[in-house]
């Protein structure tokens, strides 16, 4: 069984509060966007047979979140071992989710290619153990997300037919480091209300609050929105904790000169 895991972005990231557990509490709203990587599981004798492609996912088999999900249902269901390979596209310590993406998208192909019968709800239970992201990516539509990220209410935010342009400079930035920069504040725009707001109005009301720290920290960031914003985005912010940038436009951009080291995509939103 071949399937796609998409990546997505933040538009607007409030941290309104830290919670006694040592988690924060954010509000965000959630966009799939069609920047993917590629999963490919068979059945195998053996217990997970990992392979992969593209750009190389680094550390210990251990602590990758597609082993994680094929441990969390093999616990649960007894589904025995599998030959997976990964093909990866989306850059990783980017604020995109593509660690996520993946076991969430390894979950719902688990379910289907050995007929677990798992609704979504009972999908995005099993996600939330894997990690505060992983739950949007079992429907892969517009939501706002609050708490830890994990409650997800749905939205009505069409972007279809606009056009998206991702980039990535040869920095990552995790997500302890982006928090231990951050200021929690109560938010000064009602995410929820985003798809009312005109959008020429989101520069002025939407913001990302882990910009000014990371931007501090690698001021290669905040040059490469100025430059989407000068080619004519609507609209553009870092995505999550860092270190992709992104710019929404309404037709498609012409040729943006960015540094030869850095990722770039450019695609059209549905």
């Amino acid at each position: 069984m071949i399937n796609f895991s998409p990546c997505k972005i933040n538009i607007g990231l409030e941290i309104t509060a830290k919670r006694p557990d040592g988690y924060h509490q954010i509000e965000s709203v959630l966009y799939p966007v069609p920047l993917m990587d590629v999963i490919e599981i068979v059945r195998s004798t053996s217990t997970f047979d990992y392979a992969q492609s593209g750009l190389m996912v680094e550390g210990k088999l251990e602590s990758n979140l597609l082993y994680k999900a094929w441990k969390l249902v093999d616990e649960n269901f007894g589904i025995g071992g599998i030959k997976l390979h990964l093909h990866k596209q989306i850059p990783m310590g980017a604020g995109l989710g593509g660690g996520s993406s993946n076991a969430a998208t390894l979950l719902k192909m688990l379910n289907q290619y050995y007929g677990l019968n798992q609704s979504n709800t009972q999908l995005h239970h099993l996600a939330e153990k894997l990690g505060s992201d992983c739950p949007f990516f079992i429907n892969n539509t517009a939501v706002f997300a609050s708490q830890t990220g994990t409650e997800l209410q749905s939205i009505d935010l069409d972007l279809a037919n606009s056009f998206i342009v991702i980039v990535k400079a040869a920095v990552s930035v995790s997500t302890a480091q982006a928090y231990s920069g951050v200021k929690v504040q109560a938010a000064q725009f009602n995410l929820r209300e985003l798809p009312t707001l005109d959008k020429e109005k989101w520069t002025s009301l939407v913001f990302n609050r882990f910009e000014p720290y990371v931007f501090q920290l690698h001021p290669e960031l905040p040059l490469i929105k100025e430059t989407l914003i000068k080619a004519g985005a609507i609209y553009a912010s870092m995505s999550g904790s860092g270190s992709a940038i992104y710019g929404i436009f309404k037709d498609e951009p012409q040729a943006i000169s960015f540094d030869p080291n850095y990722f770039v995509w450019k695609g059209k939103l549905q």
